[in-house]
């Protein structure tokens, strides 16, 4: 074995890190310039092992002169990002289909040839960007705040503190079969965010979220559970909407294994 070889070996890196990718674009501006769909095709050359979706994208759009695989001149692409740490959520797209995050979609995971489309489930901004603000605007219809100081339950705690990781993605609302931005049900994105106020007020509190919950969640939900294994923060959204009904719609703490 060589001597870089063996370096590559012992820093954990794998000979993935200097392949080259072909980063395929669905590109599209409501309205503007560019109103039907086209895919663009950008090269990438993989510069460590970590590189994701996001890394990709950024670089591309660094580019001083931004040219197309083919050569051709080409606008940059417009996406949404913030943390870059799967921590906000705000880069959720499709990679090769499946709804994903970009800055938790690593390149040494994927095939060389990756198509980005923009979720299909919200409006369109541009390109990958689109316009999840339904999902904020579904939390402040169906009463998401507070009527009294919170108080710690030992019995729900956990269960608060699952629901806090919530990133409001709208990953778990792409896969939804029940879900659309124009309807009235609200799905995972606000069935978990409810279960944190809950479980912090599980006794008559809360009567208006209680209402609403079983009018815009329960009643609407299928019980698919598609949403089920999407969640990039892990959470079980099946755990999450068994609370929330036990305690919205039975009107009882429902008691969780513990965990081992």
């Amino acid at each position: 074995m060589k001597k870089h070889e063996r370096r590559k070996k012992a820093d954990g890196v794998s000979d993935t890190s200097s392949r080259s990718y072909i980063i395929e674009v669905e590109r599209r501006m409501p309205g503007g310039a560019d109103p039907e769909m086209h895919v663009q095709a950008f090269f990438y050359d993989m510069q460590d092992s970590g590189d994701t979706v996001a890394a990709a994208l950024r670089e591309i759009n660094a580019r001083p002169e931004l040219t197309d695989a083919q050569g051709h001149p080409a606008e940059p692409i417009l996406w949404e990002s913030s943390c870059l740490q799967k921590k906000c959520g705000a880069c959720a797209m499709l990679v090769n289909g499946e709804p994903r995050l970009a800055c938790d979609s690593f390149l040494r995971e994927l095939p060389q040839k990756i198509r980005l489309a923009p979720l299909r489930k919200f409006p369109l901004i541009g390109d990958l960007q689109v316009d999840r603000s339904v999902m904020q605007r579904n939390l402040r219809e169906i009463r998401l705040w507070m009527e009294k100081p919170a108080e710690l339950w030992e019995e729900t705690a956990e269960d608060a503190y699952d629901a806090s990781r919530c990133l409001q993605c709208g990953l778990c609302l792409e896969v939804c079969p029940n879900f659309a931005a124009e309807g009235s049900f609200t799905g995972a994105a606000a069935a978990v965010p409810a279960a944190r106020i809950l479980a912090a007020q599980p006794g008559k509190e809360q009567t208006g979220l209680k209402e609403q919950y079983r009018k815009r969640i329960y009643e609407g939900c299928g019980k698919s559970l598609a949403c089920r294994n999407i969640c990039p923060a892990g959470i079980d959204t099946g755990e999450m909407l068994a609370q929330s009904n036990a305690a919205a719609v039975w009107k009882r703490i429902r008691k969780r294994p513990r965990r081992r």
